[in-house]
């Protein structure tokens, strides 16, 4: 019995240090424009969930989803995240095949998590892919409008819908999203 622990402790030993050298050595593919791989979607999605699921505070959204908080929120989303999530004109955004992971497009596949849970990712961003920290750009109230339209994006009252679409009529720019009304760009990496 001994020896059998022994052999299935030096097994794992061996895988183990078999895929950290894999990746390691540079065996492991890092472009942004090919597929996703089945290990990599059956390990790091569920992953970041519950990363996200261990670390999101749990804080009720104190942004009340009425029309000016709605038409906030949709000011900074169409300004800083429509390039890579889409908008109401453009569903398929320019940036969203060029990134790895590929961002969700929310107007297609609404944003499904908690609303603490999108506050987290907003606010901290998401390590190895395009998803930015917005904490040093964004008050917490403009990430909770943010997080506030994301949730009603699909359910808009008549005129934060019209203002929308009326705001994304024009091409969406391909270029590194920044915040106009702080001035303050977020970095390039």
């Amino acid at each position: 019995m001994r020896n059998f622990l022994i052999g299935a402790l030096a097994g794992v030993v061996v895988v183990g240090l078999a895929g950290f050298s894999y990746v390691r050595f540079g065996f492991l593919d890092t472009r942004a424009d090919i597929p996703v791989n089945g290990l990599e979607q059956r390990i790091a999605m569920p992953s970041l969930d519950a990363s996200v699921d261990r670390h999101a505070p749990e804080v009720k959204n104190p942004v009340d989803a009425i029309d000016v908080n709605l038409m906030a929120g949709m000011r900074i989303y169409q300004t800083d995240c429509a390039s890579c999530h889409g908008d109401v004109n453009h569903p398929e955004a320019p940036l969203a095949d060029a990134l790895y992971p590929r961002p969700p497009q929310f107007v297609q596949d609404s944003a499904d998590m908690p609303e603490n849970q999108n506050f987290y990712i907003i606010q901290h961003g998401i390590r190895l892919s395009g998803m930015p920290a917005w904490k040093q750009s964004l008050t917490d109230q403009e990430i909770w409008q943010v997080t506030t339209f994301l949730s009603h994006m699909q359910k808009l009252p008549p005129q934060v819908s019209d203002q929308w679409k009326a705001t994304a009529s024009g091409p969406i720019e391909g270029n590194p999203p920044s915040h106009t009304s702080t001035g303050m760009k977020m970095p390039m990496k």
